[in-house]
């Protein structure tokens, strides 16, 4: 289990960005962010991975601090995807071996190709993996990054609004198979997304975010129509079509 506790972080000039945000991710679990610009989704993963340090609280995998680790040894456990990436003018299968990097010691092993070689295939780039990553499309680049992430094998994934770049029927496959990927491996999930509706059709449980505070957190249930207009402002109805529940916006 992923245990977050606490977690405050300021910027420099003192301003308040996340303020005692706790939850808990099990494993096999999915769990959205969600909330307006500003509300503090994007510092929360990436105080969890440990490239801003938070101000305080603690996170903890199987009552290890994540915080006190080496970053090598973190590497194993957490993976990251963040919304914009830098793009080098190298193979897509040689970026996607970069993931296996906290593995390789002395060379790149035959099982190191082998794990490069499946993600590829499962997340569908395997028709340009010989293609340079800076002549791909901005969907395209997405999917690297994510097997990029996924060969790391990672206890924990955290997923910065990966269906930005994506178009519809990209946006449902990409989440389809983190979601498959995460009961497959045991793995727990934390993503950023803005679609309510994305949220609900792969998502386990919910983490509302509101000026940096934790406005609510559970599973399906806790997604009314009260709680959607306190954290946008937006009013709407919930529905179910197809067993599915859905939001939608007056």
């Amino acid at each position: 289990m992923i245990k977050v506790e606490n977690i405050s972080y300021s910027y420099k000039n003192g301003a308040n960005v996340l303020e005692n945000v706790s939850f808990t991710i099990n494993p096999g679990e999915c769990v959205g962010v969600l909330g307006n610009n500003g509300a503090g989704k994007s510092s929360l993963i990436t105080c969890l991975c440990k490239i801003r340090t938070p101000k305080s609280g603690r996170v903890y995998f199987h009552d290890q601090n994540l915080h006190t680790m080496k970053r090598n040894e973190i590497a194993r456990l957490v993976a990251y995807v963040a919304q914009k990436n830098e793009i080098s003018q190298m193979t897509v299968f040689d970026s996607v071996l970069l993931g296996r990097k906290p593995y390789i010691k002395m060379a790149v092993s035959q099982d190191d190709i082998s794990i490069c070689e499946s993600v590829i295939k499962r997340v569908g780039i395997d028709a340009f993996k010989l293609r340079y990553v800076n002549e791909l499309s901005g969907g395209e680049q997405q999917k690297v990054m994510l097997a990029r992430a996924l060969v790391q094998q990672p206890r924990l994934l955290l997923l910065d609004e990966p269906t930005s770049s994506l178009d519809p029927v990209s946006q449902y496959e990409m989440l389809a198979l983190v979601k498959q990927m995460a009961v497959e491996y045991q793995a727990s999930v934390l993503m950023v997304l803005h679609d309510i509706n994305l949220a609900l059709r792969y998502c386990d449980r919910f983490l509302f975010l509101k000026h940096g505070q934790v406005y609510n957190f559970g599973d399906e249930k806790i997604i009314t129509r009260e709680i959607i207009a306190g954290v946008y402002g937006l009013n709407g109805t919930i529905t179910e079509f197809n067993n599915r529940k859905m939001f939608v916006a007056d």
